[in-house]
């Protein structure tokens, strides 16, 4: 699929790899709706980057785990831009707990994590799939994690969490087919915010990866990019980590 002149909505989009994406999509002609729950100032600075570089883009606010923000924002991209075509579920959140202390990974702890990692994304795919269906065609890419694959990462909660947005991505390759996409980019450590205070570990992981860097976050908005282009994929979780789980 061709990216130009495409309506395009990226949750998260204002900060780390939801801005890569959504600077990468206007890149490419694509008209980007950049979603925020909290970070209003980065969400409309994205925003103003892409006009500054003559492309169309807005900050739009709803809290991706809440269905009824969800829907009420779907419908005022319509309103504004006629359609969505292209979907990135890019909005995630996580806790910092120690894998074996268990009790510190309380009932509220998956209840957060789920709401914004597993049901946000689910909810955001079902309010747009009715435009992409009528158009006849749609692509989404669900952010997963090589914590999904491997078991480890920030938190217990967190690694499970992103199992499950993997597993979401079959069930709605299997549900939204033949018209529509969804495919699942699941990066290893990518040089974000999420590292901030933790910069020397993140150093010290680099020379251990295969390809011997960590990835950017325009490594990955690329990836998905051409996710969303491809034609004759579905279903698939595509892992993107220098090499780190070999």
């Amino acid at each position: 699929m061709d990216l130009k002149d495409k309506v395009a909505l990226v949750t998260g989009g204002g900060t780390g790899i939801g801005r890569a994406i959504s600077l990468a999509l206007a890149e490419r002609g694509a008209t980007v709706a950049v979603n925020y729950s909290a970070s209003k100032a980065d969400a409309e600075e994205t925003a103003q980057i892409i006009h500054t570089k003559g492309g169309r883009a807005i900050a739009i606010r709803a809290d991706v785990s809440q269905d009824k923000e969800v829907r009420k924002m779907v419908d005022i991209l319509v309103q504004q831009f006629g359609t969505i075509d292209l979907l990135v579920n890019n909005a995630s959140i996580t806790r910092h707990i120690p894998f074996d202390d268990l009790e510190a990974a309380t009932e509220e702890v998956w209840d957060e994590l789920y709401d914004v990692n597993v049901k946000g994304m689910y909810f955001c795919a079902r309010a747009v799939a009715p435009f992409m269906k009528m158009n006849k065609q749609g692509a989404i890419v669900n952010l997963g994690s090589i914590a999904g694959q491997t078991g480890l990462g920030s938190s217990l909660p967190y690694a499970v969490s992103k199992a499950a947005v993997h597993g979401l991505t079959k069930s709605l390759a299997r549900a939204l087919a033949p018209n529509i996409k969804v495919n699942c980019v699941a990066p290893g450590a990518v040089a974000t915010r999420w590292w901030t205070g933790r910069e020397e570990q993140m150093n010290r992981l680099a020379p251990n990866l295969l390809l011997q860097r960590i990835s950017t976050p325009e490594d990955i908005a690329k990836f998905i990019c051409a996710a969303l282009e491809q034609e004759a994929m579905t279903g698939q979780i595509i892992t993107v980590d220098s090499g780190q789980t070999l």
